[in-house]
């Protein structure tokens, strides 16, 4: 189960014969929900939307596997010929995401168990166990028959395998599951002296005498007993790879029987919720697919393009697939608000110019009945006269425009910033004994993204085993593990004159999650000029309690703040903590820069959120010498740019603010114009507008 070394070759699904190439544009589409007499009508309203791919079959086992061994293709069969003939591609999926009751009730033993041994009964998706030796039968005898059923079917342009791994099954504690992490613990340690120290089992008398004696993280009692943290951290990385290892035996089943047709699964990479270790499973794909529901608020269009471009990032700006997002409203947080008038074209305008060459809803039609009723979809209940159909109709006939002016030959334009996230810091800062709980690694990186958005820049969002290094600046942003050999690569990046941008609660411990020593960031203590001692934590958990540490610069510092004790000779401190002087903190450094070779480290010693982080760019980059754009307004239009080999440029407007803004006009032919107006040297954007050029 160890890391890919190797990326599989990109293989795009190709269109229909006879058809041009274009944008993908459709939906998982349900029709066993529905009388067989509904699909005609679905797919005159699909060709009248221009729908031209659907992703079938997601959560159909039941009804192709009626029971053990009896296959039943042929409602199937007649949907897929309907939609070939209509011109609609098809992403067949294997079907397997969720196992049908008579398996389970065969076979419980399929079943996951929750921390607490308890069984996680059917009755809502996913309570497989991904270990399952009797699963994997199953499921792979599904996987050949339907690749040998559909193996010379033109229709089928790609596999959609599985669905959403470890949306639900992330975490299984079975007895299975103990098997397989002692064995991956093997193949990764090779000798239990190993495993050992890099969890550090002298502590609380855990060593282990064998790979025999290792148990996952189950229950460890209530609050206090904190669970050992290098081996949740090993725990995390193991499930992901357990999926991964699942995935691509049925990816293999597929191939083997239908090696000309290109396969998937769909990611689910946001801001918040990069459940496994996507830029890994990157390497065992075709192409990279996404599943992205946007965040109601003030981060809409901020965390949409974040998590669009660290998409790009993990598809090393080869196309990718937009899978799955929602026209409107979803029905799975406590409140589900709808899409705001012009946010249904904007979003998918804005997945598109981050790199997306498909895009695709949950669902077609939007379901009477089951869990996902109040989900939003591309036809609601309302039908065709509703403004979401007409929307989606709009932005039908717009992709169809970008793909006529050849936007399927360009691909995202490299920033001139990279902010590298890290998923295993990510996992690791989960833990339940750090300095405070107000921390997360995943939410530094989205206010880096948007406070260089509100400069006027729109960075790119890349893996840590990217190449960030190739970029002009970077940001390290609380990457908590730190091994060597990033140590020395962000070395190599400034001596060679990278400009980079280090934050607080970065470099603390190395890849097993054991904290390095003599003070942090210790391994990379000659790139940022600084030592830190210790953390000062911040909040009103308790009566008196330093909530806030304003800086000299005018921001202000919440839930965490490093004690800088030691400061290079050639370190220039550019804002310093105000406080209380009993606190101890009052004078101390709080941004700073430090030259190295031909470039430089600023390092930020406090979590100044997306607002503070913005006011203090312009003289941190003056430091460094990064130019900035001078417009105080250069922030109200997110700017993104696709270009051909050959020159041509796409470029995108949106705006993102809450009121009508005007920029300069871009070079070249308007091709999308939606609550916008265009002159000649000026443009218009209502609030959620987008317009679009060509050049």
């Amino acid at each position: 189960m160890s890391a890919s070394t190797q990326h599989r070759a990109h293989r795009w699904p190709q269109p229909l014969p006879g058809n041009d190439r274009k944008i993908w544009f459709g939906a998982d589409y349900n029709p066993d929900q529905w009388p067989e007499d509904v699909q005609d009508e679905d797919i005159r309203l699909m060709k009248q939307a221009g729908v031209n791919i659907v992703s079938l079959a997601i959560f159909s086992w039941a009804n192709i596997e009626t029971s053990d061994g009896n296959f039943e293709f042929d409602w199937l069969d007649r949907v897929i010929d309907k939609l070939y003939k209509a011109g609609i591609a098809v992403d067949l999926a294997s079907a397997t995401a969720s196992p049908p009751m008579w398996l389970t009730s065969a076979h419980p033993e399929v079943l996951r168990r929750d921390e607490q041994g308890h069984v996680i009964w059917p009755g809502a998706r996913q309570h497989w166990r991904p270990t399952s030796p009797t699963f994997r039968t199953y499921a792979l005898r599904l996987c050949r028959e339907m690749a040998e059923h559909y193996k010379d079917n033109p229709a089928i342009v790609s596999w959609h395998v599985g669905n959403e791994y470890g949306c639900h099954n992330y975490f299984d504690y079975s007895d299975d599951a103990v098997q397989a992490f002692r064995e991956w613990c093997r193949d990764r340690y090779g000798t239990i002296d190993k495993v050992n120290a890099a969890w550090g089992t002298n502590f609380w008398s855990q060593r282990l005498n064998s790979f025999e004696e290792i148990l996952p993280p189950r229950y460890v009692g209530g609050e206090g007993n904190f669970t050992n943290p290098g081996r949740l951290l090993d725990f995390k990385h193991f499930c992901s790879d357990a999926l991964k290892e699942f995935f691509c035996a049925e990816r293999d089943v597929l191939s083997e029987v239908t090696p000309n047709i290109p396969l998937t699964t769909n990611f689910m990479v946001s801001a918040s919720q990069n459940t496994l270790d996507y830029d890994d499973w990157a390497h065992e794909v075709d192409f990279v697919s996404n599943d992205h529901y946007f965040t109601p608020g003030s981060w809409h269009i901020d965390e949409l393009a974040y998590s669009a471009s660290l998409v790009d990032g993990i598809s090393r700006k080869k196309p990718w697939f937009l899978m799955e997002q929602s026209t409107s409203a979803v029905n799975w947080r406590e409140i589900n608000p709808r899409k705001e008038p012009g946010e249904l074209i904007r979003d998918s305008m804005l997945h598109l110019a981050m790199g997306a060459d498909a895009i695709c809803y949950f669902q077609w039609r939007q379901s009477r009945s089951g869990a996902e009723k109040f989900h939003s979809a591309m036809l609601p209940l309302a039908g065709e006269h509703s403004q979401i159909y007409r929307d989606v109709c709009a932005l039908g006939a717009d992709l169809d425009t970008l793909s006529d002016a050849g936007i399927l030959r360009s691909k995202l334009s490299k920033a001139r910033v990279a902010i590298v996230q890290d998923i295993q810091s990510e996992w690791a800062t989960e833990h339940t004994a750090t300095p405070t709980q107000h921390i997360r690694e995943w939410t530094e990186p989205l206010d880096w993204f948007a406070a260089f958005a509100n400069r006027g820049v729109t960075a790119d969002v890349t893996p840590i085993h990217a190449q960030w290094d190739t970029y002009d600046a970077v940001v390290i942003p609380c990457v908590y593990l730190f091994s060597e050999e990033m140590a020395e690569r962000l070395r190599t990046f400034v001596r060679n004159g990278g400009k980079a941008f280090v934050t607080y609660y970065s470099a603390l411990a190395d890849e097993h999650d054991r904290l390095h020593t003599e003070g942090w960031p210790g391994l990379i203590g000659d790139v940022v000029g600084v030592r830190i001692e210790e953390h000062c934590p911040l909040g009103t958990l308790f009566p008196g309690m330093l909530d806030h540490l304003d800086v000299s610069n005018g921001t202000v510092v919440h839930d965490l703040a490093d004690v800088i004790d030691a400061i290079a000779d050639d370190t220039t401190v550019l804002a310093t903590f105000e406080a209380d002087p009993a606190t101890g903190m009052d004078g101390r450094a709080a941004i700073t820069v430090h030259p190295y070779h031909e470039g430089g480290v600023a390092y930020i010693a406090g979590k100044l959120g997306r607002d503070g982080i913005s006011q203090s760019l312009p003289e941190i980059c003056a430091a460094l010498g990064f130019e900035l754009d001078a417009d105080p307004r250069a922030g109200d239009v997110l700017r993104v740019v696709r270009e051909q080999e050959d020159g041509a440029i796409f470029e995108f407007l949106f705006n993102r603010t809450r009121n009508t803004v005007t920029a300069d006009r871009p070079a070249g032919d308007m091709l999308i114009c939606s609550l916008a107006t265009d002159s000649t040297d000026k443009v218009t954007l209502e609030p959620n507008g987008v317009l679009a050029f060509r050049r």
